[in-house]
């Protein structure tokens, strides 16, 4: 066949799939222009709804149980629970843990945070694992029974998470005072920003945007179920009872792959009141959830393949299209990717070739093949003018979370999620009918995590000033003297001291509560030479560190300064142990320095 006719026929069948995927194209951006011009309406009329204005911080604090369900988390659940223990603005609460008996490294992971806070606490599964999220959590919440029959009292309000959750500080606080008016309480969650570089993880941030921003308030406006993100929901105590009636004492359905989509709907049908907190900011800071999503292809196929098998397949096939009209909505809106995911990946395919053919004319001055069998104008203007519309939704989304530069990339990450979702899409519908022909249970895809590094939760930590006053080592109005006459290129910390109005143990205190350090007077002779001798002097000058104590294939190292991501790197360079820290004030440093350096 010619070149010619083998275009000839490129041309025709392009032309023949104009129609209805531009027809599939219209429906569905016709339906995001009615949720669009809802949102708009429903800010028109109220102003734009935030938490601001619900007063959560004068609230007695309910006692909160927070429930994190591990597999294999080792490397990442002593940072999660040391970092919201030393940022959160509430006191009344627990960690639950969840791990199972083959995942030794987690278990001592665990067993190290029970030595060193009280409040945490270690639920082991009584089977091997991994299992499914909601049974690691359904024994996690019978652990906590057996912890208020043991210890007296009830907790009022749990709350899920997971190892990678970056809690935001008033997170806890805002919960606390939305359980008075409401059953389920679903605190924003927002990935981590990163660098526009990172394409990946960018879909990530616009999509949340998007959903966070637009959807989630839509179902509340609209009378919907609003479903739970997994991570920042609070259940008070009685819609956990009305989930246990329903189902069994099953808080948790260990058969259903996305368990928090199906408790938001199981709850809506119980009549019990929903909430998604507007997003709100707090000293410049979203309060929202935070956390790093997957960073690579093969994860993040894997993550949306389950969302894809859970929220859209096995949802339909457990609830069908039964319900209210808004109920119904959503459904459609929640499965409506299992055919829009591979229309949008095949859009593009046909606008590249519709794009290269028509260059190839005008450089021949030949006819466009495509407009000699094209639609009328007006459909592919109304096609192009919804889609325009719809990508400036999203970026002024997220615009508003991520700023105005990252949202220009939006159109260039929506090509790349295209095909995300489309092979996503592919392998959900592979995996469930797969499961249904061989009449298998659909299996649970755990996602990796990662939690953010040191620098990443600076913004996060409580003020030095806010731990110094609320301890009672100064007063407000020292604090408030000392930061109008504060040198500059000094800290406040070393200028209270120096003024003498703080002691440096007192100083240190307060750094070790808020940087969930521990601190204390090391004594140079209970420190062992060979132990001091692990780094090189150079290094130990440089950086300010010595080793104190080797332990579990940690190196526990003593500095006055606080550890940042750079030191740690640096000394991965000289040791394969893990480094830990400790601090210690520069006079006790100055007395190891002398010993050992």
């Amino acid at each position: 066949m010619s070149a010619s006719l083998w275009l000839h026929a490129l041309d025709t069948a392009a032309a023949a799939c104009l129609f209805p995927t531009a027809l599939a194209i219209l429906i569905s951006g016709m339906d995001d222009m009615a949720l669009n011009i809802l949102c708009l309406w429903t800010w028109m009329r109220r102003g734009k709804q935030t938490g601001q204005d619900y007063d959560y911080r004068h609230q007695p604090e309910k006692r909160i149980a927070i429930f994190v369900p591990l597999w294999h988390e080792h490397r990442v659940i002593g940072g999660m629970v040391d970092h919201n223990v030393s940022a959160s603005n509430y006191d009344n609460y627990h960690f639950f843990i969840g791990a199972y008996p083959n995942d030794e490294p987690t278990l001592d992971a665990v067993r190290q945070l029970e030595s060193r806070y009280q409040h945490v606490h270690l639920a082991v599964c009584p089977h091997d694992g991994p299992t499914s999220k909601a049974d690691c959590l359904n024994w996690i919440y019978q652990r906590m029974l057996l912890f208020e029959e043991t210890h007296g009292g009830e907790f009022d309000i749990v709350i899920t998470h997971d190892a990678e959750d970056l809690i935001h500080p008033e997170s806890f606080p805002v919960t606390n005072a939305y359980a008075d008016d409401y059953e389920m309480i679903q605190i924003p969650v927002l990935p981590l920003p990163t660098p526009f570089r990172n394409l990946l993880h960018g879909i990530y941030c616009d999509e949340f945007a998007e959903w966070q921003v637009k959807d989630m308030p839509a179902r509340t406006i609209m009378g919907s179920f609003v479903p739970s993100n997994g991570v920042g929901t609070g259940f008070t105590r009685g819609a956990l009872q009305k989930l246990a009636s329903a189902e069994h004492n099953l808080i948790f359905d260990p058969a259903c792959l996305t368990e928090d989509y199906e408790n938001g709907l199981r709850l809506h049908k119980l009549g019990c009141k929903q909430i998604f907190v507007p997003i709100t900011r707090h000293q410049g800071s979203i309060v929202a959830t935070r956390e790093f999503f997957p960073q690579t292809a093969h994860s993040a196929i894997r993550q949306r393949t389950r969302w894809l098998t859970g929220i859209a397949l096995q949802s339909w096939e457990r609830h069908g299209w039964r319900g209210s009209f808004a109920e119904v909505y959503w459904f459609w809106r929640d499965r409506k990717g299992l055919l829009g995911n591979p229309i949008s990946l095949f859009s593009n395919f046909l606008f590249a070739y519709g794009l290269l053919t028509w260059m190839a004319a005008k450089i021949t001055g030949t006819p466009w093949g495509l407009a000699q069998r094209g639609l009328h104008p007006a459909l592919l203007e109304a096609t192009l003018a919804v889609q325009i519309i719809q990508s400036c939704v999203r970026m002024s989304c997220v615009g508003w979370l991520y700023g105005k530069w990252f949202a220009l990339g939006v159109p260039l990450r929506a090509l790349y999620a295209n095909w995300i979702n489309t092979v996503a899409t592919v392998q959900a519908l592979s995996v469930y009918l797969r499961a249904r022909i061989r009449h298998e249970p659909l299996v649970w895809l755990k996602t990796e995590h990662a939690y953010p590094s040191r620098n990443a939760l600076v913004e996060h930590k409580r003020k030095l000033g806010e731990i110094l006053v609320g301890s009672s080592y100064i007063g407000a109005a020292e604090l408030a003297f000392a930061l109008r006459t504060q040198p500059v290129g000094m800290r406040i910390g070393e200028y209270l001291v120096k003024r003498g109005v703080l002691a440096e143990e007192d100083l240190y205190d307060a750094l070790s509560l808020q940087q969930s350090l521990p601190s204390g007077r090391l004594e140079p002779h209970t420190v062992a030479r060979n132990v001091a001798r692990t780094l090189p002097r150079h290094v130990m000058r440089e950086w300010k560190v010595v080793p104190v104590r080797i332990s579990a294939g940690s190196l526990f190292l003593a500095s006055p300064e606080i550890p940042t991501d750079e030191l740690s790197n640096a000394l991965r360079g000289f040791t394969r142990l893990e480094p830990h820290f400790q601090l210690v004030t520069p006079g006790n440093f100055a007395e190891l320095a002398e010993a050992f350096l």
